[in-house]
């Protein structure tokens, strides 16, 4: 009986053993694993920051080109682009490209990633050329007519730039799509009213960016302004008062040139009723300047200080501030010296704010941009609102 169960311990010592054997050299090698993977991270990163053209040419060249590597040499490469060393990225894809025995369906990615490089380096032909290329790929085609696209905003290029939007929107409801090609007809009409006066021609294409995107400011906004140069007054004005319908926030665009027109062509007075509509559906400063403006050329302008006194008590504005005290000085036969400083101030105060603001990227300027010079976006830039502006 002892001796059965001295050989029982002696088992069971040898099967602890070996258990602890066999999990603890699993162990080792998982750990051995992890710090050789920590050891490739190390050495690849001191390579891209310590390398030299050679050194880092020799190891993209050693580097085994099949399904599991192809992902590690399109991540150097996109490192080297990110860093802005375009020139080493190009090298990268190139390379990946010239070897034979890179799988096919790997080839339109890298051609991507490529074309990618050439664009960041400015060979813009050589960009164009490979997404063209690439337009038919089931993968890779709307991202390729996307980049071709912005090449050809960039470039000004607005006729290759319909083309490409034409042939996205095909197979393609978004409406940001959409929105592009109908911005990018505005930039063809325009362009035919500003070069060759042709307004047949810039009417046909507003009309047709409208077809496109129905809330098409810019469109609109062309309209008016043929209908103006075409002496028709009153269409022009209801072409103005669209805005609202389409955008409000470009409602102050529109008041301007209404109100310009009016002085001009019209009778500022006769547009009471329907700017007291507007601003009780959209307020801003110029909606509420120009209904000042209206009703101090047909009630007076006692009637139009008490109307801009109380609307700024609850909606406050520095512009709205600024015309009032212009006008009760002008109402008074004088101009206070207190008058004259709270003007001086406010004026220094707006000259050096921006009036519009990407709604997007939250770029900001004095000037409108119907195209985003920051994130290269469609009538993102906007009217800014608020005490300072509207």
């Amino acid at each position: 009986m002892d001796m059965l169960f001295q050989w029982l311990l002696l088992t069971a010592a040898v099967a602890a053993g070996w258990a602890v054997g066999r999990y603890g050299n699993r162990s080792g090698r998982a750990s051995r694993a992890i710090m050789d993977e920590d050891s490739v991270r190390d050495r690849l990163q001191f390579l891209f920051t310590n390398y030299s053209d050679q050194a880092v040419d020799n190891f993209v060249q050693s580097l085994a080109v099949n399904k599991d590597t192809v992902s590690l040499h399109l991540s150097i490469g996109s490192h080297f682009r990110n860093k802005g060393e375009t020139d080493r990225a190009i090298l990268i894809h190139q390379n990946l490209l010239a070897r034979p025995e890179l799988p096919a369906r790997y080839s339109p990615q890298v051609t991507q990633e490529l074309a990618m490089d050439y664009l960041n380096a400015g060979l813009l032909d050589r960009a164009e050329a490979l997404f063209h290329q690439l337009m038919g790929d089931r993968e890779y085609g709307r991202r390729s007519a996307i980049a071709l696209i912005e090449l050809y905003q960039q470039e000004r290029e607005w006729e290759k730039a319909a083309q490409v939007a034409k042939t996205l929107t095909r197979g393609d409801a978004d409406p940001a799509t959409f929105k592009a090609l109908a911005y990018i007809t505005c930039e063809l009409s325009d362009g035919a009213l500003s070069r060759n006066d042709d307004r047949w021609t810039a009417q046909k294409l507003a009309k047709e960016a409208l077809d496109y995107d129905r809330s098409c400011v810019r469109a609109t906004l062309l309209l008016m302004k043929l209908q103006i140069r075409q002496g028709n007054f009153r269409e022009a004005a209801n072409q103005s008062l669209k805005i609202f319908d389409q955008n409000p926030e470009f409602g102050p665009e529109a008041i301007d040139r209404l109100m310009k027109l009016e002085r001009e062509h019209g009778d500022v007075s006769r547009l009471y009723k329907k700017l007291r509509k507007l601003y009780e559906q959209y307020p801003s400063t110029s909606l509420l300047l120009a209904l000042v403006e209206s009703v101090e050329r047909s009630s007076g302008r006692p009637a139009a200080i008490d109307l801009l006194r109380m609307e700024l008590e609850t909606r406050p504005s520095v512009r709205g501030l600024l015309r009032l005290v212009e006008m009760a000085g002008y109402e008074k036969g004088m101009t206070t010296d207190e008058g004259r400083l709270v003007s001086r101030i406010g004026h220094l105060i707006l000259a050096n704010r921006p009036v519009y603001r990407c709604v997007s990227c939250g770029f900001s300027g004095q000037q409108l941009h119907w195209l985003c010079p920051s994130c290269k976006q469609w009538e993102t830039v906007r009217p800014i609102q608020g005490v300072e502006a509207e």
